[in-house]
């Protein structure tokens, strides 16, 4: 059976993709799966930078505003919802096309890795997210980065989640996810695909958070967060622990100033940015494209990706 086409677009957060991925969509009549984990929830338009209607341009979007700030997004979840919008995809004769800067779910739905399978000791996760609530996230982090130290350098200390699931993975295994997850990579994907990386200069794209993160305030950050508190969000949900989220809340919740609520922003959105490099350099069958390389024109990017799509026969 031949393999279905997929296209995926990613980078770092602030590079461009949004623009170039609406540009892609149009040229080879795709359609856009969002890969991101904030933009998925309903009320978390400006921290997440989330696309509006108007700027789809008419191009189906999958992904985005689809859950509640209460409800769990995740890999397995992620992946289980791309698959079934895919389907839709290919029944109108379209591309898909995946966007966004979450590697880990990218990865997942391009080698079809599974992660379902995976026992759980209830009691033991209990334990652990309560050494959290006590002793804070950095001491979970610790453990982890004691046991499987590549692990904790590609999982943020806050998310808890992830940490959790790493540690109890090798407490049920005693094998480390990280060479699970390598090993689940080795898999051959089950796609006919073009991974592309957009790429940029760092003092240039750190600008470019810095802007961003700028804009985000000015568009009325703090009054999207305050109206989340209202509707009952908190910093234990999934959803809060997104950049820009919990740290507005910190600020709302008076432990914190505005100033340095928005230095904090910039700073973690800087190393988020950093951590994804890394992960899309480490990941095979990636195509980086460099936007210094091609004079920061977008049209000279678009060329260069459908002439690698078309050697590859998806377009």
């Amino acid at each position: 059976m031949s393999k279905k086409p997929m296209v995926i677009l990613t980078g770092p957060t602030a590079v461009g993709k949004t623009a170039l991925s609406i540009a892609l969509a149009k040229r080879i009549d795709g359609a856009i799966i969002s890969a991101d984990s904030m933009q998925v929830y309903k009320h978390m338009d400006i921290g997440s930078a989330k696309i509006m209607p108007p700027e789809m341009q008419g191009i189906p979007h999958y992904l985005i505003d689809e859950l509640e700030p209460s409800e769990e997004f995740h890999v397995v979840r992620f992946v289980e919802l791309a698959k079934k919008y895919m389907q839709e995809i290919y029944a109108a004769g379209k591309i898909p096309i995946i966007v966004g800067g979450t590697g880990f779910y990218i990865q997942a739905l391009l080698y079809d890795i599974d992660f379902t399978e995976q026992e759980c000791d209830e009691e033991y996760r209990n334990r652990l997210e309560q050494l959290a609530r006590e002793k804070g996230a950095e001491t979970l982090h610790a453990m982890l980065r004691e046991v499987d130290p590549k692990s904790a350098e590609a999982i943020h200390a806050n998310n808890i989640k992830r940490v959790i699931r790493a540690l109890e993975f090798y407490h049920l295994s005693g094998k480390k996810i990280s060479e699970h997850n390598e090993k689940e990579r080795q898999k051959d994907s089950p796609y006919k695909f073009a991974y592309f990386v957009l790429s940029d200069d760092r003092e240039k794209l750190y600008a470019n958070i810095d802007k961003r993160v700028d804009i985000m305030v000015e568009r009325g950050l703090v009054e999207e967060v305050a109206n989340l508190q209202k509707m009952g969000c908190h910093s234990g949900m999934v959803a809060m622990q997104g950049l820009g989220y919990k740290e507005i809340l910190d600020y709302l919740d008076g432990k914190s100033t505005l100033g340095e609520a928005i230095y904090i922003i910039k700073r973690e959105t800087r190393h988020f940015a950093k951590r994804q490099l890394t992960w899309f350099r480490r990941e095979r069958d990636v195509i980086w494209l460099d936007k210094g390389l091609y004079q920061y024109e977008e049209e000279k990017i678009l060329e260069k990706m459908l002439c690698i799509l078309h050697e590859k026969g998806i377009k």
